[in-house]
């Protein structure tokens, strides 16, 4: 995947925990389980916005791309 999640360090660096963020956030922890594993196919940027804001940190900190073209899905596009 060429996007990296890094949700993980941010908090274990925040000292928070995935449920106590899906509180926050207002998502199910089956949807943050699936989004921390890098294997979202999407995410609203709503809640990207609460994530960050909850977090206290910027989208770069959670989310990383690392310069290659992740081309899984490009096979169904016209």
């Amino acid at each position: 995947m060429a996007i990296q999640i890094h949700l993980d360090e941010i908090l274990r660096q925040r000292g928070m925990t995935s449920k106590q963020l899906c509180r926050l956030v207002g998502i199910t922890e089956a949807n943050l389980s699936i989004l921390r594993s890098g294997k979202a196919k999407g995410v609203r940027f709503n809640t990207i916005n609460r994530i960050c804001y909850y977090l206290q940190c910027d989208v770069g900190d959670i989310l990383t791309f690392d310069g290659s073209l992740d081309e899984e899905d490009d096979d169904n596009e016209a």
